[in-house]
């Protein structure tokens, strides 16, 4: 007997061996144990725990810069000229106390782990992932001496770089401005001009007095369509040149002299602009 002789059978034949086919291979259930509610209970709601947790982290950061702020306050009481500078600039400097550290980074004392020998304190990052910096680079370690700083480690792409005296700082971070500036003449060479502007800023702040500096900032704006800023930094380039001191240098006159003169001239068209 064929189901094609008998089609009304076709049907049944198929049910008849879908059931045995899930006889043989019966499936199985995990019967966990069942939560019974009683009348009148409620189910909490998701919210309530999203909520709750969204609160926790508002409050924490609420207290957290409750507390810089007090910290602020106490590292600009009474501070020298020169750490008062520092901090104005969020970087760290030699003399500075631990109120002042955390200020110039921006950071509490729960950003640093503390180890203690006497009178000295060795601070190290809590976490090296997201570890304390200022304006220059992220701290490696930082040692207080007498409360004071007396030796920082920055960790930079060359590697790591101390800090011990003021000697150090100074030929340091000359150096350093030196190298962000030569990167960003690079990147403003391949037509990056806005990676090329953030390493002409971060060499401004350790060398700020470099007019040829101002000008590669003031280029790069002019070529990012900041016509105010760009106007301004080609005025403190004209501003910072030492005219007398470019005439004794002789042979390197010719290019500085366009760039005085390509600045006169797009300060006279960003100026128009701005009107």
């Amino acid at each position: 007997m064929s189901s094609s002789r008998f089609p009304q059978l076709a049907p049944t034949l198929f049910i008849t061996a879908l059931a045995a086919a899930s006889c043989a291979n019966p499936k199985r259930i995990d019967e966990g144990p069942i939560t019974v509610m009683r009348n009148g209970e409620r189910v909490n709601q998701p919210v309530r725990a999203i909520d709750a947790a969204t609160t926790q982290a508002l409050d924490a950061g609420i207290i957290g810069r409750e507390r810089r702020d007090s910290l602020a306050a106490v590292a600009y009481a009474g501070c020298a000229p020169t750490v008062c500078a520092a901090l104005g600039r969020g970087e760290v400097a030699l003399g500075m106390t631990d109120a002042q550290l955390f200020t110039a980074t921006r950071t509490t004392e729960l950003a640093w782990t503390a180890r203690r020998s006497g009178n000295v304190t060795v601070l190290a990052p809590r976490d090296a992932d997201v570890a304390p910096r200022d304006a220059v680079a992220a701290l490696a370690l930082v040692q207080l001496a007498g409360g004071t700083v007396a030796s920082l480690t920055y960790r930079e792409p060359q590697g790591l770089r101390t800090v011990s005296s003021a000697s150090d700082a100074s030929s340091a971070n000359l150096a350093r401005a030196a190298a962000l500036t030569k990167e960003g003449d690079a990147m403003a060479a391949a037509g990056d001009f806005t990676a090329a502007l953030e390493r002409y800023d971060r060499a401004s702040v350790v060398s700020e007095a470099d007019a040829t500096l101002q000008y590669k900032m003031a280029t790069a704006l002019d070529k990012l369509l900041r016509p105010r800023e760009a106007e301004l930094r080609y005025r403190l380039f004209l501003h910072r040149l030492e005219l007398e001191t470019i005439d004794a240098e002789g042979t390197a006159n010719a290019k500085l002299a366009d760039a005085i003169a390509q600045a006169r001239e797009r300060i006279i068209v960003l100026d128009r602009r701005t009107r």
